[in-house]
């Protein structure tokens, strides 16, 4: 295995952004979801347009893991307004880590966590939080071991369905 790198994602980078949130989406609800439900999923939240404008936020970030030239991996993070529900000014929200399946269990993952710990300390916010599926048992524990601790529930409409996610949230001071 070649070096694991995380950069920064930008607009320029929208390609790459694009084709790693689709895939590792796809690989990881696939089983779980309706075909239709999925490429509507796909098509409304991976558009040119919506990712255009996510990279674009000043207070959203993309971080895409590489080994070598291969994206492999990334984490988006938010702050203030552009957290999807919170929007508090002294967190962070993880609203996405992927990585492609054939990673799994290589520490990708955990690089990408570390990447948003490490934004969570610059940025001097006093937590973390993130909304993770109900049904996804593997993240929740994840989550669980990195000290987050579920606060409430919430819907998250996925397609046609409606899907509860867990809110968890890591408190860092």
């Amino acid at each position: 295995m070649e070096p694991i790198t995380i950069t920064e994602a930008g607009l320029a980078d929208l390609a790459a952004v694009q084709q790693i949130a689709r895939e590792t989406f796809f690989e990881t609800f696939v089983g779980s979801n309706t075909e239709a439900d999925m490429q509507q999923y796909l098509a409304e939240n991976f558009s040119d347009t919506k990712l255009a404008a996510e990279l674009s936020n000043p207070d959203s970030w993309f971080f895409v893991a590489h080994e070598g030239e291969q994206v492999i991996g990334y984490l988006k993070l938010n702050a203030g307004k552009a957290q999807t529900e919170l929007h508090e000014d002294d967190s962070l929200e993880i609203e996405r880590i992927y990585v492609k399946h054939a990673y799994h269990g290589k520490r990708i993952g955990q690089l990408l966590y570390e990447k948003a710990l490490s934004m969570a300390e610059d940025k001097k916010v006093s937590s973390l939080w993130l909304g993770v599926w109900e049904e996804n048992a593997k993240a929740i524990r994840f989550y669980e071991k990195n000290g987050f601790t579920a606060f409430s529930k919430h819907i998250f409409r996925f397609g046609e369905d409606e899907q509860t996610d867990v809110m968890m949230r890591k408190v860092l001071v």
